[in-house]
């Protein structure tokens, strides 16, 4: 296949910039084989994407089932603990088929904003109660099978998660996440299996849900493999408390302590940390993934981004709960957020942003391969459009910026992933009626 596109984010050696007239042809295995900017107009046989194209977008901490809760946990006031009963009650409705129906609408509507590759926190493992289904990675392989049916490249980060709290016994809602112990986890996780659309990764689901002496377990597994690991972290105060009262250390103390930490871990939220957390977390190379728009629909609070990126963490972005599904609103986000929070301006760059959700989102899901536009990487990428009554009107040099101070999932025109056009002027290729699906699948649960 050959594209060309109207504007590109292109890599360069003092940063991207914007080009025009760009061909970009596609190769063997859905790479891209050459990119060739300032190429004329559009050549016969080419596909035309008017608008700015840009690296596909990485949600990197995304859990599918929390789509239904939009609307519902919006209203009156509450806590995260209020809005986790809710939670509850969706996950208790959710079996294989129900999963996968509403799996592959939540991910079809990420394609439709942009987003090409997502690392699924899959912790609901097995049936209500804690039953096991006849394959015990049914649900897992729901959601490597939705994210095919969408068109997207998926991370399964398949979750350990044992304890209602540092060591006491699952709640009958938890008992269906828990496998009984890590090296159990372990067995069933090794069960899963790559595929070209999908890699397998782990994660910690808190340190709250996984007792201290079994965190090596976990790491241990991915460290074998050289697989992402992901984990909550200090995502409220109580956590944090609690911590300290049952171990006398902060969560990241205990997570360093237990071989957690490194270059394939990603933080996720990191809201909360002293000034040794920050170190622990930079000094290791750690990624922090932000979830700006549930930390704010959730009152978390405000983590210290800029300062961990300054001192060496990489950070990435996830749509988390999916109050919203719109990457460029998690990188808006990020540095208006830490607008409000210092009363200046100018954290960080739409560069900068834009590769936090790109380049630095898909290497923290083990595809490091993918999030540039450039020859021998993965042939994914979105195009937005430059016409639009939010994006009409600056120059498209200033492409960067209008995407990411501009832009909304609204403006995404086109998506292609592995060279095969999945949404094509703003319609999804492969599921028909994305809304309808919505409905359906949500429909379906008894709430």
């Amino acid at each position: 296949m050959a594209y060309w596109a109207q504007y590109a984010w292109l890599p360069h050696d003092n940063g991207p910039v914007v080009e025009r007239d760009v061909l970009i042809t596609t190769g063997p295995g859905g790479t891209i084989a050459a990119v060739v900017p300032d190429s004329g107009p559009c050549p016969p046989g080419a596909v035309r994407l008017d608008g700015l194209l840009l690296p596909g977008q990485a949600n990197a901490h995304s859990h599918a089932f929390h789509r239904a809760l939009r609307g519902h946990v919006q209203v009156g006031s509450g806590t995260f603990w209020t809005w986790r009963d809710t939670m509850y009650r969706f996950a208790g409705a959710l079996d294989p088929d129900r999963y996968l129906a509403l799996a592959t609408a939540v991910y079809a509507e990420m394609a439709l904003a942009g987003v090409t590759a997502v690392g699924e926190f899959h912790y609901l493992h097995h049936a209500p109660g804690g039953a096991r289904y006849t394959d015990p990675n049914a649900m897992g392989e729901a959601l490597i099978e939705a994210a095919a049916r969408a068109g997207i490249r998926i991370t399964l980060l398949d979750t350990c998660y044992l304890s209602s709290g540092f060591g006491a016994e699952p709640t009958h809602p938890q008992l269906r996440f828990s496998d009984g112990d890590a090296e159990a986890w372990a067995a069933r996780a090794d069960a899963l299996k790559p595929r070209e659309h999908a890699r397998i990764g782990a994660a910690v689901h808190s340190v709250r849900a996984v007792p201290a002496e079994q965190l090596d377990t976990v790491a241990h597994w991915s460290a074998l493999r050289g697989a992402p690991l992901h984990v909550h972290l200090s995502e409220q105060t109580a956590e944090n408390d609690a911590c300290l009262a049952a171990h006398g250390v902060t969560p990241t103390r205990l997570l360093a302590d237990h071989g957690v930490l490194g270059p394939r871990t990603s933080a996720v939220h990191a809201t909360h940390l002293t000034d040794e957390d920050v170190r622990l977390l930079t000094d290791s190379s750690t990624t922090v993934c932000m979830c700006p728009t549930t930390e704010r629909d959730l009152a978390d609070g405000i983590g210290p981004a800029r300062r961990l990126a300054s001192a060496g963490s990489p950070i990435t972005l996830g749509s988390d709960s999916h109050a919203v599904i719109d990457p460029f609103e998690e990188a808006r986000a990020l540095e208006l957020d830490e607008r409000l929070r210092t009363r200046t301006r100018g954290h960080w760059t739409a560069n900068a942003l834009l590769r936090a959700g790109t380049e630095d989102g898909h290497a923290s899901l083990g595809w490091p391969e993918a999030g540039r536009i450039e020859a021998g990487a993965l042939a994914d990428f979105t195009v937005i459009a430059l016409d639009t009554v939010r994006t009409a009107g600056p120059p498209p040099r200033l492409g960067a910026e209008i995407a990411v101070f501009a832009a909304s999932a609204a403006d995404v025109r086109h998506l292609v992933v592995g060279g095969r056009h999945v949404v094509r002027d703003g319609v999804h290729q492969l599921v028909a009626d994305v809304p309808g699906a919505l409905r359906s699948a949500i429909g379906a649960l008894d709430y």
